[in-house]
């Protein structure tokens, strides 16, 4: 392991498990083998992340939180405490569905609120905010705004995770970075 990774003591690295450098791993934390985790990312404590998950640069995880099989964390994705992710659609305790995981990819710089449910075989768009408890059952475009059960869009948001507000021209400006996004054919990108 590289010396700028901090683990504490009470955590458990498998073997064949990649932590990137600067990562910091807390208490009761369990990273399994095949597991990928970039670089200055943050695992809170009591934090399972499965084989095969990936964790791009600059992830934070907070506490409770278990990442199953089937999850790809694009870079700076913020997962918030006790969010819970799924990766079989039909569980049970007496069939075996290792071989029918869904993957469950998630863009670069989204959010997921506390105790929010990410159902598997749902993509969330890059920068997307999912709100607080939230059940997410469908794809989540980027910039979305989301909250509830089930989960609905009620706007976008920009990089710096404000709201944003269209004018007519179909273009808003972030109130925090002045950055500017336009609004086509129900897709938001920033100009």
């Amino acid at each position: 392991m590289d010396k700028d990774i901090f683990i504490h003591p009470t955590a458990v690295i498998d073997e064949g498990a990649r932590i990137g450098s600067g990562t910091k791993i807390w208490h009761f934390s369990h990273i399994m083998g095949g597991a990928v985790i970039g670089e200055d990312c943050n695992i809170g404590q009591n934090v399972v992340v499965s084989p095969d998950v990936r964790l791009g640069r600059g992830c934070k995880v907070q506490n409770n939180v278990s990442i199953y099989t089937g999850v790809i964390c694009a870079d700076e994705v913020f997962l918030g405490p006790s969010c819970v992710f799924t990766n079989v659609l039909t569980p049970r305790a007496a069939v075996c569905r290792k071989n029918e995981y869904k993957a469950t990819p998630i863009g670069r710089g989204a959010t997921i609120g506390a105790n929010a449910t990410i159902v598997c075989g749902h993509s969330i768009g890059e920068w997307a905010l999912i709100g607080a408890g939230a059940v997410i059952t469908r794809d989540v475009p980027p910039y979305a705004l989301v909250v509830g059960n089930p989960a609905r869009q009620t706007g976008w948001v920009s990089r710096h995770g404000e709201k944003l507000r269209f004018g007519a021209d179909s273009i808003a400006v972030c109130p925090a970075t002045g950055e500017k996004y336009l609004l086509k054919d129900n897709t938001v990108t920033l100009l």
